[in-house]
């Protein structure tokens, strides 16, 4: 998957959001798969450190797990989206069974929140046309991401991953890593470094 999308791939997929048009050097920092012990609140405490906000594409599943976590987000006042209750394949789902799991999860999610939370971000990318028009309809705005750091892939290396975040980061870009085990390694490495080079650089991160 490419580390930057190609500018195509937007221009097909209108009604999804894979950037924030603007000149002012905003950027939107998020991250998928979580909440997980130590390395969500490993990444909660570089935020605050920085005093920074983002985006939490949570798992519900993960939520029903990890409550504690979860309301840690919240509590930091970081926003929150829906990444599907078991992280499935949208190719791989049929519609109805697609949507089941969305609505799952935003029961889930509002569960511990008092506001209506209607932000998702298809697990790998992956959804089908008949699955957005639903969602659409159901008010959800769909997050996809300009900048991947690919922090989950093995044959990333910590520092290539870092770069895959500077190298391509614009204003209005949207930012994805994960806050998960299998990305640790790699998130560790390139987080903080691409969050000191980037405030450096005169950007400034917004909620989506």
């Amino acid at each position: 998957m490419f580390a930057k999308i190609p500018f195509l791939i937007p221009l097909l997929f209108p009604k999804q959001l894979w950037a924030v048009a603007n000149t002012d050097k905003k950027i939107y920092l998020s991250f998928d798969d979580g909440p997980i012990p130590e390395i969500t609140e490993w990444v909660l405490d570089l935020l605050d450190f920085y005093q920074i906000k983002a985006t939490f594409f949570c798992i519900g599943d993960n939520i029903e797990k990890h409550p504690e976590i979860f309301r840690k987000i919240i509590a930091a006042q970081h926003q929150i989206g829906n990444h599907t209750q078991h992280h499935i394949n949208g190719w791989k789902t049929e519609t109805s069974k697609y949507i089941e799991e969305v609505l799952l999860c935003t029961k889930k999610i509002e569960k511990h929140t008092k506001a209506s939370q209607h932000l998702f971000r298809p697990p790998y990318g992956k959804i089908k046309t008949s699955q957005a028009k639903v969602l659409l309809k159901k008010n959800y705005k769909i997050v996809m991401w300009t900048v991947l750091s690919k922090d989950y892939d093995a044959k990333t290396s910590p520092e290539q991953c870092l770069q895959n975040v500077v190298k391509h980061t614009r204003s209005g870009s949207i930012i994805l890593f994960h806050d998960s085990w299998k990305a640790s390694q790699n998130l560790k490495h390139a987080l903080p470094k691409a969050i000191e080079y980037l405030l450096k650089e005169g950007y400034q991160f917004e909620l989506l």
